[in-house]
């Protein structure tokens, strides 16, 4: 028997062809998780969808069910798109790797949804890369692998941390120690200086490479690439 969905929230992760006219997507919604769905006849040339399934715009979704893929029936918009530029296009799917790499189909996370469509807003303006790491803590959190930031931090102290443990006093000069006011700015999600933020990705990316365990994430390596072309491209000073 097939299940209906009218009308779902959701936001476009991924989409890739399928058969000659059609799309595989990945969507993200609060109330079914992640799912995946056959869009047919999407990439034809008279489709409305073209216009419509569009990354970082809030969507709302139809759709049947049976099984691990569901088939789209309707979509529309539910308001303006996230305008991203430049590296920011990145950013934004880099939060949209995360949510396909760690979290799994059909599982529930409203919570979660309502993180994602407020980093992506955030994504503009000059918070970005804090709001990256909020996400990045959240998604860890709601995952089941919250970082365990204790409240007893001294801020003129430094601390190794222990993925199971949390923080642990270190030496002044241990170059793999994190710095109290670090820790707190992240616990409290306060990321306000540079050496905040350093650290806090810092951080973040050794707990997620945990849970990605030997997955690599491609949008980072492809920033890196993107940036190298720039460079490249740069006249001399010759």
């Amino acid at each position: 028997m097939r299940n209906r969905i009218e009308f779902e929230p959701a936001y476009l992760l991924a989409q890739r062809p399928y058969r000659e006219t059609s799309q595989l997507l990945e969507v993200f919604t609060p109330n079914h998780g992640r799912v995946g769905l056959v869009a047919r006849g999407a990439r034809g040339p008279r489709s409305k969808l073209r216009g419509t399934l569009q990354l970082f715009s809030p969507l709302l979704l139809s759709w049947s069910e049976s099984g691990e893929l569901g088939t789209l029936r309707a979509a529309e918009s539910d308001g303006a798109a996230v305008a991203l530029a430049g590296e920011r296009v990145f950013h934004g799917w880099y939060v949209n790797e995360l949510l396909l790499k760690l979290t799994e189909r059909h599982d529930p996370h409203p919570r979660l949804y309502r993180d994602y469509a407020m980093t992506l807003a955030q994504l503009p303006g000059d918070g970005n890369e804090a709001a990256l790491r909020v996400f990045e803590k959240r998604l860890l959190a709601e995952m089941g692998y919250a970082l365990p930031l204790s409240r007893e931090l001294e801020p003129l102290r430094r601390y190794r941390f222990d993925p199971e443990q949390g923080a642990q006093p270190a030496d002044p000069g241990d170059a793999d120690s994190f710095a109290g006011a670090s820790l707190i700015a992240l616990a409290e999600e306060r990321l306000e200086t540079r050496q905040a933020l350093r650290d806090a990705r810092k951080l973040l990316r050794a707990a997620l490479r945990c849970q990605l365990a030997g997955r690599e994430l491609e949008t980072p390596r492809l920033l890196r690439a993107a940036r190298a072309v720039n460079d490249h491209a740069k006249p001399s000073d010759d």
